[in-house]
């Protein structure tokens, strides 16, 4: 009997077994009326959120120039063997640093007309490159590719503002 007792006394004070279950009243008109207020709240949270300011994270940015520069920088103590099979990573790497940096240079607080040089060099790139990043096509233009990494590398040492 004292063990009933027990049970019954742990059971109304909010202790023993299911206390951590949500109780419920002995009038279920009361729980509806609960569950529609809170219903109800985050239907209004929804269109309190609905009307505020966007807050989403807007897209990256490019790169800093020097950030964007010293990832085409990495590049210079690397080369590859047309005809040899092992271009693609190299060829492709530089090519993606290029236009990275002519993102970036673009993007500058400087103007595009303060990097006219380092543009118009990636530009000429881009235009005998066009869509085509195949290794055999990018083989065929190793030296134009390899010629503006190093033709921006001796004009950003130059201007060692843009990079430091």
């Amino acid at each position: 009997m004292a063990a009933a007792l027990v049970s019954c006394t742990q059971a109304s004070s909010g202790g023993g077994p299911g206390a951590d279950v949500p109780g419920t009243s002995a009038e279920p008109a009361a729980d509806r009326a609960r569950g529609a207020e809170s219903a109800g709240d985050v239907d209004r949270a929804g269109r309190e959120a609905s009307t505020r300011e966007d807050t989403a994270v807007p897209s990256p940015e490019p790169a800093l120039v020097r950030d964007a520069f010293a990832t085409l920088q990495a590049t210079l103590g690397e080369t590859c063997t047309p005809g040899a099979g092992d271009c693609a990573y190299f060829l492709g790497r530089v090519t993606q640093e290029l236009t990275e940096l002519d993102e970036s240079m673009r993007a500058d607080s400087k103007g595009p007309g303060h990097f006219a040089k380092p543009l118009a060099d990636m530009k000429a790139l881009f235009a005998t490159l066009g869509e085509d990043r195949t290794e055999a096509h990018l083989e065929k233009h190793f030296s134009a590719i390899v010629g503006t990494r190093d033709g921006i590398n001796t004009w950003m040492q130059d201007h060692p503002d843009d990079y430091r």
